[in-house]
């Protein structure tokens, strides 16, 4: 019996920097998709697939925001939202209270922070 890899939305405007933490993140046993570089998108695909989690920075091409999108998904669907940022946590952390994300990460932390984020966020 296998289990089922967790699927993982990554929501990032440099799409590199996204291109890269999906690979990373596929090497370390995740399901990725392609990276969504807008808001209005990021709404649209988490609808449809149903990712386990979405790996969402702030800043993003589009009318909505991070924090729109996140609110909006949220909302819709119920999904679990980890803010990938390169805005300052802390504050940030305040700021996003009401979409309730299951962690707010810096771009610049090691990878394992955002692996934490992930586990904790689909249960494992």
């Amino acid at each position: 019996m296998t289990s089922r890899k967790p699927k993982v939305l990554v929501v990032e405007d440099e799409i590199l920097v996204g291109v890269m933490l999906a690979r990373k993140l596929e090497s370390f046993g995740y399901t990725v998709g392609e990276v969504i570089i807008n808001g209005e998108e990021a709404v649209e695909v988490a609808g449809r697939e149903r990712p386990d989690v979405i790996l969402m920075d702030i800043a993003l091409s589009g009318n909505l925001n991070g924090l729109e999108a996140a609110r909006q998904i949220r909302d819709f669907y119920g999904i679990p939202i980890v803010i990938f940022t390169g805005y300052d946590t802390e504050k940030l952390s305040r700021e996003v209270k009401d979409i309730e994300p299951v962690a707010v990460v810096s771009k610049l932390d090691n990878i394992e922070e955002v692996l934490r984020a992930i586990k904790k966020a689909v249960g494992a």
